[in-house]
């Protein structure tokens, strides 16, 4: 059965790429990990589990602000709850610099499925908790999640097929 709840991570996990950080009123605590989607907007929009424990003070300058709203790119590492992010280090953007990645290389599906019924897929998967993003591409579906430690991928490969859906965690362990 598809999972009921985002997996929590066993140790450290750091974030994949660079993320937005954002906080949508200075005068609450609560501040966000945008993993999912972001509106091009000024001050931009979006959404994601809460950080416990960030503190602005702490990356001065290395932030925009715009009326009650603060947000900045970040690499961050910490702990996953599978509900809040606690973080142990941020990296500003500007002074991040990423190792090269390979292009990705996706398995060969164990079945072939016509595109609509891969897209089918995507908007099924699109209702499991921590799905962040799920879309047909060159005959599988992709699917972005806040964080896999297996249990979305062997769903996934139960249910449609081995190699027809990869998952991508937007956390990953720390050494991965």
């Amino acid at each position: 059965s598809a999972p009921t709840a985002a997996p929590a991570a066993s140790g450290d996990v750091r974030s994949r790429t660079l993320i937005t950080v954002m906080d949508t009123d200075v005068t609450d605590d609560l501040v966000e990990l945008c993993l999912g989607a972001i509106a091009e907007s000024y001050p931009p929009q979006c959404g994601g589990p809460a950080i416990t424990n960030w503190d602005w003070a702490s990356q001065k300058g290395m932030f925009d602000e715009q009326g009650d709203v603060r947000w900045g790119t970040f690499a961050v590492t910490g702990t996953w709850d599978g509900v809040e992010f606690t973080v142990s280090d941020a990296i500003p953007g500007a002074l991040y610099d990423p190792m090269p990645e390979e292009p990705p290389t996706y398995p060969e599906p164990s079945k072939d499925y016509t595109d609509d019924e891969l897209a089918g897929f995507g908007e099924d998967l699109m209702e499991v908790p921590g799905v962040l993003g799920a879309y047909g591409a060159d005959g599988h579906v992709l699917v972005d999640v806040t964080y896999d430690d297996g249990t979305y991928q062997d769903y996934a490969d139960a249910t449609y097929g081995e190699g027809v859906v990869v998952v991508t965690g937007a956390l990953v362990d720390v050494g991965s």
